[in-house]
């Protein structure tokens, strides 16, 4: 295949991913527009929440994500037994660290007080979590299902259910925030209570696909659901913790963010919320790509093909890079109307929110190349079989790197919240150059040791 011929694949496989992760952070950006109409300490509260919420899904999503280079090196053997298993005990694996995690989140007010933040603002984040912590058992339920689904080439299917979960949130979360259509006003606890209708929502629908649709009901992945398969639960565990540690030190980078961000006032933190939103929609255009990205080199390295796994990254990096080019001349043109989406211009402290976040837009804009690089880089070695190296990377480029440059940015230095984020840009910036050399220099020297094998 020639490079436009891989590119062109990987945008069929990876649109309607992308599209479906787009759909999917529909739901929390819903909430982040009608809580920002509610004043900005309701929205510096929900980003405290959301952020420690998703710092416990992103922790459990690892092990599931790790399903689909499973599952599509499975389908590259021809082996839909083996698929079969690694969805079974992830799907078992979501159920048993949701119910592990409730305790944690249940008590998030007390640790975001312990990390320094307003008690006010705290105690205002913790009501919210007490409802919202209770997605997590469909969120994971789902993003097992879903990588199955994935690695079977069903995109189409995960953006229907995922779009039918950001239509009922919209309502639902619209009517319990506001007391309208005869329901009643609730504020934040109306926001959380229609992100868990709708997780369940999206989950029941996926669920419901994989059982009765031609090319999935076939793998009967809920046949004798309740039969251990301790090997495949082993895989799953050996593949999936490096990839969760890779994630929650990106993840964690950007919640320490907040942290050290909230340390500088209300307003602040609520243009942090602001800003890391719509990166976070940049964002899942290249992530959604990049589970292609890993089903295609899966699926290459599952045939035993050096040149399909190196021209299906190179497809990948392209789409990447030029995906970034579009985000970073969005936020550059338009930050203005764009950070406007998120407020009410009538409440007091809207201007100096604005303010806050079309500053940090302006870094955003500069770090999406590495973003998209290092997201689609570390989706490829997932391909191969390859997370630990990844994991230490990413340890070494965020809180080694990214983390201790924020503070010094934000604070010795006097820059405050810009400086926070001039601190996650160099963390990301190390992540994606290693990241890339790592993926070719792997492959490279696997496919040298093929090739000497063959002859």
């Amino acid at each position: 295949m020639t490079l436009t011929a891989h590119i062109r694949a990987t945008l069929a496989l990876g649109l309607p991913l992308a599209a479906a992760q787009l759909a999917q952070l529909a739901v929390n950006t819903t909430d982040t527009v009608m809580i920002g109409w509610l004043g900005a300490r309701e929205l510096a509260a929900s980003v405290l929440a959301t952020q420690a919420w998703f710092m416990a899904f992103m922790l459990g999503s690892g092990f599931l994500i790790a399903v689909i280079p499973i599952a599509a090196q499975a389908e590259g053997r021809g082996d839909a037994r083996g698929a079969r298993r690694a969805v079974r005990m992830g799907l078992w694996f979501a159920l048993a660290y949701s119910t592990l995690a409730m305790p944690a989140l249940w008590h998030a007010d007390r640790l975001l007080v312990a990390l320094g933040q307003d008690p006010g603002i705290s105690a205002l984040a913790g009501d919210y979590m007490r409802i919202l912590q209770w997605s997590l058992y469909p969120a994971l339920l789902t993003m097992g299902i879903r990588s199955f689904l994935t690695a079977r080439g069903f995109g189409n299917t995960i953006l229907l259910a995922t779009l039918a979960g950001v239509v009922l949130n919209a309502f639902l979360g619209y009517a319990l925030i506001f007391g309208v259509w005869g329901a009643p006003a609730l504020g934040l606890a109306g926001a959380a209570s229609a992100a868990v209708a709708s997780a369940v929502l999206i989950a029941a629908i996926l669920a419901f696909a994989a059982m009765v649709l031609p090319g999935l009901a076939e793998h009967a992945i809920f046949e004798r659901f309740w039969r251990a398969d301790w090997p495949a639960l082993g895989e799953l565990l050996r593949l999936g913790w490096p990839i969760s540690a890779t994630i929650i030190a990106e993840v964690g980078l950007f919640a320490a963010a907040s942290i050290l961000i909230g340390w500088t006032g209300t307003e602040q933190l609520a243009a942090h919320g602001i800003a890391l939103q719509l990166s976070s929609i940049a964002f899942m255009i290249p992530l959604g790509l990049s589970q292609a990205a890993t089903v295609r080199v899966g699926q290459a390295a599952g045939r035993g093909d050096a040149t399909g796994v190196h021209g299906a990254a190179l497809g990948a990096l392209a789409v990447a890079l030029g995906l970034a080019f579009v985000s970073v001349t969005l936020f550059l043109t338009i930050p203005g109307p764009l950070v406007g989406l998120f407020l009410d211009e009538a409440l007091p402290d809207a201007a100096a929110v604005a303010g806050h976040a079309v500053g940090l837009l302006a870094i955003a804009a500069g770090f999406q190349f590495f973003d998209s690089l290092q997201v689609t880089s570390v989706a490829l070695l997932r391909g191969v079989h390859d997370t630990r190296t990844p994991m230490a990377i990413a340890v070494f480029s965020y809180w080694g790197i990214g983390l201790p440059a924020a503070w010094l940015a934000g604070f010795p230095l006097g820059l405050g919240a810009p400086g926070v984020w001039m601190g996650l840009a160099s963390g990301l910036a190390f992540a994606s150059a290693l990241l890339t050399w790592r993926f070719f220099h792997f492959s490279g020297a696997r496919g040298q040791k093929k090739n000497h094998s063959d002859s």
